[in-house]
């Protein structure tokens, strides 16, 4: 089977079934993705450039899509170059998100299409709106959060089949779109990610980590609202006071993923610390930043108590990789959240907003970690049977692109696009163009002026 791989930053969520089929004889896979993209063995990837656009003169309802479709003439660039090469594809599977699947179907009319459809943007039970603390965004903010969904759209309109991760995250997307959605998540390697009894962190000071300590963990890409930073910041005075041995790792980096920019010059991060650091013992919160993989699973494998909250939203890989480590996950009661937590089985939930009950529930756990050592071994007995890259995740994702395998896969000849062209590349044309030149220059210095003069004449 051949396969493109669409993904501005891939592989991401397409990681575990790229690897996976990579390590299969017969199939032939390529991969198209901005700067930030990485390549994986087998995969052959084919970068694009992004240039700065100033799209300030754009009607700012009209922004977001000029900015998706300046990618679509990149991706365009891409596809015809891949083109060129003689592949075309049977499946290709697109993330929608950033307009890069505007252009697949005029290159690759007769391949088949599947969008990962991760999040369908609306007012109503969803991340916009739900935090009071926050400001709406007004009538014209709530046009623009509904124009985020134009490429999808278009995306879905082409689609041969949509693939959705979880039930919530499919239940977001129109009615009428929801039963070409098959939901298959990319899955989690359990085999990998999993209880470590031995395990042993060490932190930036040299202070070492093991399960006999009382650890709190809590994980965001970004540390920022919708994922419930604020709340548990506002927590750990308490829960420190209460819990005088206790030890806080915070992983996350201080840019913003999702949701309202922070106030100029600042930093969710630095914003709702400043608000607590007089009232908690700065010595015992450890903010790791960004970490390495072995270093994120050391952190799951050591921690007593880790603290998920999430606006309604895209359900992080973080919690089932925190379930599958076999944590006592403390959830907020959100929607993504419920799909896989079940209250005092799998992990415990609290209201998003209950920041005595989130302090109540995790001094709890902390104090009586014996107690929950059943809810830890249900939590990843529930991620093996329902989550398991390898066995679940990876074999359904399969057989839905095998069972919509375009028999037979016609390329079109098409503009090939404007390429953007990075510094690197310039020079190198600079380097042409004089090189070319002088070779002309000093090619024509040994003829006679009445013959160049021919020679002109013939070339027009």
């Amino acid at each position: 089977m051949k396969i493109l791989f669409v993904h501005n930053n891939f592989p991401a969520q397409f990681r575990n079934i790229a690897v996976a089929l990579s390590r299969e004889p017969g199939h032939q896979l390529v991969a198209i993705g901005a700067s930030t993209s990485r390549a994986i063995p087998s995969v052959k990837l084919t970068k694009y450039a992004l240039a700065d656009a100033e799209v300030s003169m754009t009607h700012p309802f009209a922004r977001r899509f000029d900015l998706e479709c300046r990618r679509a003439e990149q991706v365009l660039y891409s596809l015809s170059s891949v083109a060129a090469s003689g592949f075309s594809p049977d499946v290709i599977l697109a993330h929608p998100g950033w307009g890069e699947t505007l252009p697949l179907r005029t290159v690759f009319p007769r391949s088949k299409l599947a969008v990962y459809c991760e999040f369908y943007y609306g007012a109503k039970d969803r991340d916009l709106g739900f935090d009071s603390e926050f400001p709406e965004p007004g009538l014209d903010g709530y046009v623009g959060l509904h124009l985020k969904n134009a490429a999808t759209l278009l995306a879905l309109s082409e689609a041969d089949l949509g693939i959705s991760p979880t039930s919530w995250q499919h239940s977001t997307f129109p009615e009428h779109y929801q039963s070409m959605i098959d939901i298959a998540h990319e899955g989690v390697d359990t085999d990998v990610i999993k209880p470590n009894p031995a395990a042993r962190l060490t932190l930036p000071g040299g202070r070492e980590l093991t399960r006999r300590d009382e650890v709190i963990t809590f994980v965001a890409r970004n540390l920022e609202p919708l994922r419930g930073y604020h709340v548990f910041m506002r927590a750990l005075p308490e829960i420190l006071a209460r819990r005088p041995n206790a030890q806080v790792l915070i992983v996350g980096s201080d840019g913003l993923s999702y949701g309202q920019s922070p106030p100029a010059g600042t930093t969710w991060k630095s914003i709702f610390l400043n608000e607590v650091k007089d009232q908690i013992d700065a010595n015992r919160v450890h903010f790791l930043g960004r970490v390495s993989y072995p270093v994120f699973l050391s952190a799951l494998q050591v921690s007593s108590a880790h603290v998920y909250l999430t606006y309604p939203f895209v359900l992080s890989w973080s919690v089932l990789e925190a379930m599958s480590s076999g944590c006592v996950v403390i959830g907020s009661d959100t929607a993504p959240v419920r799909e896989v937590i079940r209250p005092g089985e799998t992990g415990i939930l609290v209201p998003f907003f209950a920041i005595d009950e989130l302090v109540a529930k995790t001094v709890e756990v902390l104090a009586n970690p014996s107690k929950f050592t059943a809810m830890r071994e249900a939590a990843r007995r529930y991620v093996v049977e329902h989550f398991d890259a390898n066995r679940i995740c990876i074999p359904r994702i399969r057989q839905l692109l095998s069972e919509n395998a375009a028999p037979t896969a016609v390329a079109r000849s098409v503009w090939p696009g404007k390429e953007v062209l990075t510094e690197k590349r310039r020079r190198q044309n600079e380097a042409v163009n004089h090189s070319t030149k002088a070779d002309v220059s000093d090619r024509t210095s040994h003829v006679p002026k009445s013959s160049r003069t021919v020679q002109r004449r013939k070339s027009r």
